[in-house]
C-alpha cells in the first residue's frame, strides 16, 4: 500500500537533512585548501558538470558570481568541442559528479591541466577518477538519495549545492566582502537601491539650480520656477554654499513683509547655513535628514563646494520608500 503523501516528503526532507548534517562533519582541511587556492589564483572559478550537477553548478557558479568571486559555468561537453578557449592560465575549475567517474568531467581534466588551470573535485566518492586527478577534493558523499527509489538525485545534489554555498561564504568572509559590496553587484535589488548613495542619486553640473547671492529676487524667483524644484542654492564666487532659497521661504517673505520688494538680493531673504548632505553619504540617510527637517531637496557638498543638489522626487524615483 502506498505511503501517505505527506508521510514520504517528510521522509524526504529528513533523509536530506542527515545528508547535510553528515556533510558539515565530513567537512573538513579541504574547503580551507580550496578556499587558499581561489584566493591565491589571479583567475577565474570555472564551474562544470554534467546533468543535474551541472544544474547545482550553475548556482554555484551564480553565487559565487554574485558575492564577490568572479565566475562562470561551463558545459563539460560544449568544452570538448571548442569552448576549452574560454579558459586561462591559473583560473580554477570546480569539477561537480556525484560518482567521480562522468566520462565528460574525466576527459575534461586533463584539457584543464594543459590549460594551467587549477583543479577542484566536489564529489561523492574519494576513490574516484576526479578525486585522483584534482588538487582539491572536497567530500559530497551521501548515504543514500532521498528518492524512494534511491535513483533520482536528491540528496547528493542538496548535499552539493549546500558545499557551494559553504566555498562561497567561507570566500565571502575571507574576502571581507560586505553588503555594499553586494549591493554594488545587485544594482536593481532592493537591497541595491538600500546602498545607493546621494552621488547616484544627485543633479550635478548644469542642472544644479545656483544662483549668486547678489541675484535679484525677482529673477531668482523667475531661475527657481524654470529649474522645477522649488529651491535654489545660493553660492560664492568659489562655489561655497551661502544658503538655499525654496518656494516656503518665498511664501513666508511675503506674509511678513508688506512692501514685497523683489528687487532685494537674494541672499538677505535665503536661509543661510542650510542643512546640506555629501556625494558618499547614503541616499536613505540624506532622506532621513529630509524628514527630520520636513523639507524635500538637499544642497550636496564636497571639499567645501556645491557640486549637486539631491530632492526628494529623486528619492521616490529610485524607489527608496
Amino acid at each position: 500500500m502506498n505511503q501517505n503523501p505527506l508521510t514520504s516528503a517528510k521522509n524526504i526532507l529528513e533523509i536530506e537533512i542527515r545528508a547535510l548534517q553528515t556533510a558539515a562533519e565530513n567537512l573538513g582541511d579541504e574547503l580551507v585548501k580550496a578556499v587558499d587556492l581561489i584566493l591565491t589564483s589571479p583567475g577565474r572559478i570555472i564551474v562544470s558538470g554534467m546533468g543535474k550537477s551541472g544544474l547545482v553548478g550553475k548556482k554555484i557558479s551564480s553565487t559565487l558570481s554574485s558575492t564577490g568571486t568572479a565566475s562562470f559555468f561551463l558545459h563539460p561537453a560544449e568544452a570538448l568541442h571548442g569552448d576549452l578557449g574560454m579558459i586561462r592560465e591559473r583560473d580554477i575549475a570546480l569539477l561537480l559528479s556525484n560518482s567521480g567517474e562522468t566520462e565528460e568531467m574525466v576527459r575534461l581534466i586533463p584539457f584543464l591541466r594543459r590549460v594551467g588551470a587549477g583543479i577542484i573535485a566536489l564529489v561523492g566518492n574519494l576513490d574516484s577518477t576526479m578525486a585522483r586527478m584534482s588538487d582539491v577534493v572536497i567530500n559530497a558523499s551521501v548515504e543514500r538519495e532521498a528518492c524512494p527509489m534511491n535513483l533520482a538525485p536528491t540528496s547528493s545534489t542538496t548535499v552539493a549545492m549546500a558545499l557551494g554555498d559553504a566555498l562561497a561564504g567561507a570566500l565571502v568572509e575571507a574576502r571581507g566582502f560586505k553588503e555594499k559590496d553586494f549591493a554594488r553587484l545587485h544594482p536593481s535589488g532592493s537591497l541595491g537601491r538600500r546602498f545607493l548613495i546621494v552621488r547616484d542619486l544627485m543633479h550635478s553640473g548644469s542642472s544644479v539650480p545656483k544662483v549668486a547671492p547678489d541675484s535679484l529676487l525677482r529673477n531668482s524667483i523667475v531661475q527657481m520656477s524654470r529649474g522645477g524644484f522649488g529651491a535654489l542654492v545660493v553660492c560664492g564666487a568659489d562655489e561655497k554654499l551661502l544658503g538655499v532659497f525654496t518656494d516656503g521661504d518665498l511664501r513666508r517673505y511675503f506674509e511678513r513683509s508688506a512692501a514685497c520688494n523683489l528687487d532685494v538680493p537674494i541672499s538677505q531673504v535665503m536661509t543661510a547655513s542650510p542643512r546640506h548632505t555629501f556625494p558618499d553619504r547614503l541616499a536613505m540617510e540624506a532622506l532621513k535628514s529630509m524628514e527630520d527637517k520636513s523639507i524635500t531637496s538637499l544642497p550636496v557638498v564636497e571639499n567645501e563646494k556645491v557640486v549637486g543638489f539631491l530632492h526628494l522626487h529623486d528619492i521616490l524615483r529610485a524607489r527608496l520608500v
